[in-house]
């Protein structure tokens, strides 16, 4: 692949922010608490009901049950489309947050902030899995649209929203008061990460299965 070392320089450069911001949440989080309280203080604001609904509402598609049946859904229409390979990007990518999410928290050991929290959540607070699991599913899906969609307004449009559909999400944890800003930049930077570095590996596959008439 003609592109292959420079989505992996920039996959290695995403971690490597990940691995500096996790660095200090671990033995000097008292150096991110403005940067974090500013933040908080002006995504929060005085909590208006309308847009706490709104919010609780975008993040239930991310809870486990609601991510899962709606990824599920896709991921059928894809086997039924024989996008093989597409189908195996979102699933896997689904499931390596699951495994990857677990293990990182235990690292860290992170508190969740201590203000009001709108939601019940539980566990720590380091990275944001909802919004390490939007971004690598939604980022997957980005990257479909870009393969699959040929006309170039829809193509806009899809990636967009897509696009607009991650922020928000990284935003609502934020507004909930489950997760710091910090929690949510650092589980981005991670899923764009692993993005950019399979992306590669994920695009020969996908050459060589419609090579050998695996997949359309």
């Amino acid at each position: 692949m003609k592109n292959k070392q420079s989505y992996l320089t920039k996959g290695s450069f995403a971690l490597l922010l990940f691995v500096i911001l996790g660095y200090i949440v671990k033995f000097y989080p008292e150096q991110l608490t403005g940067f974090d309280s500013s933040i908080q203080t002006a995504v929060r604001g005085d909590l208006p009901a309308g847009l706490t609904a709104f919010f609780k509402i975008v993040t239930s598609t991310i809870d486990p049950i609601g991510i899962i049946i709606w990824v599920s859904a896709v991921f059928l229409f894809f086997l039924y489309k024989k996008w093989k390979a597409e189908a195996a990007l979102l699933a896997g990518n689904l499931v390596l947050h699951g495994i990857l999410i677990k293990l990182i928290k235990l690292v860290y050991q992170r508190p969740r902030p201590a203000i009001e929290h709108l939601v019940t959540e539980g566990g720590y607070s380091f990275p944001s899995g909802h919004t390490m699991a939007v971004t690598l599913v939604a980022g997957s899906l980005i990257i479909i649209a870009a393969q699959r969609i040929q006309q170039q307004t829809i193509k806009r449009l899809v990636q967009g929203g897509l696009l607009l559909y991650i922020l928000t999400i990284a935003l609502s944890r934020v507004y909930l008061g489950v997760h710091y800003p910090t929690d949510v930049i650092a589980s981005m930077l991670l899923g764009l990460a692993i993005l950019n570095i399979e992306f590669p590996f994920y695009d020969q596959l996908r050459f060589q299965w419609r090579f050998k008439s695996k997949q359309k």
